[in-house]
């Protein structure tokens, strides 16, 4: 069987776009909550773990002067993202970048791609990081922000009390089969990840703990825009606004 990075999900790339909205709940709603919390007036915009370039486009699409600059570890999501930007008219606003965000949280001189972005942003990907990651990844975002940038990340979330992860579970079956699939029939799609770099199994956080490292991490306001059982939009501005 295949070995999959952390977060390519599926043995065969030309299954994700179809089998991530078959396996999670509401995706493109939650792809759009985001990209409409990202204000139009952004120009440079850090995506990290751009997948196969989904939530690019729909910021490429609202933001007229957006430039996005996204890292991702995956040669192959990059690769597909990139050729889904250019068929949609944007290559002269996307650059992809073979890199571990992880390893950018640590030495971001080492990439090049410097600060002041007025938006960051990512999706299904941090979760992969363990919880000290995560909160120093969230530092370092908050650094490479500007004064009143954004940061705004959708992901899995822990829940909250072990009583609700059969509620979680049976909102997601249930959305499989609304699309005619089971999810045992979507997840016979989904190859085995192993560890690369920073980023690992599942590594779910509850959404308190995630609100908690990000005001640790120097954003003075936090919010949570979306949440669907146990999925969520999160994240807020460096100062009150």
């Amino acid at each position: 069987m295949q070995q999959l990075f952390p977060g390519e999900v599926f043995a065969k790339t030309a299954d994700f776009d179809a089998g991530i909205r078959q396996l999670l709940p509401r995706y493109d709603e939650m792809l759009e909550v985001i990209s409409r919390c990202v204000p139009l007036s952004c120009d440079r915009i850090l995506e990290l773990g751009c997948g196969t370039g989904e939530l690019s486009l729909k910021i490429l699409q609202r933001c007229p002067q957006a430039q996005v600059v996204a890292l991702d570890y995956s040669p192959r999501m990059l690769e597909y993202a990139q050729n889904k930007i250019a068929a949609a008219g944007y290559a002269n606003r996307w650059s992809g970048i073979e890199a571990d965000f992880g390893d950018w949280a640590n030495n971001p001189e080492k990439f090049g791609i410097g600060r002041e972005f007025t938006a960051c942003v990512s999706s299904l990907a941090i979760h992969h990081l363990q919880d000290e990651m995560k909160f120093q990844l969230f530092q370092q975002i908050a650094a490479s922000l500007s004064s009143d940038g954004c940061f705004w990340n959708a992901d899995p979330t822990l829940p909250e009390s072990p009583l609700l992860v059969e509620v979680y579970q049976a909102a997601r079956e249930e959305w499989a089969a609304q699309q005619g699939k089971t999810l045992a029939e979507v997840r016979a799609k989904v190859g085995t990840s192993s560890t690369q770099g920073y980023s690992s199994q599942d590594q779910l956080a509850t959404l308190n703990a995630h609100l908690q490292m990000l005001t640790n991490a120097g954003f003075e306001t936090v919010a949570v825009p979306w949440k669907y059982y146990g999925l969520a939009v999160f994240g807020g501005w460096l100062r009150k606004l």
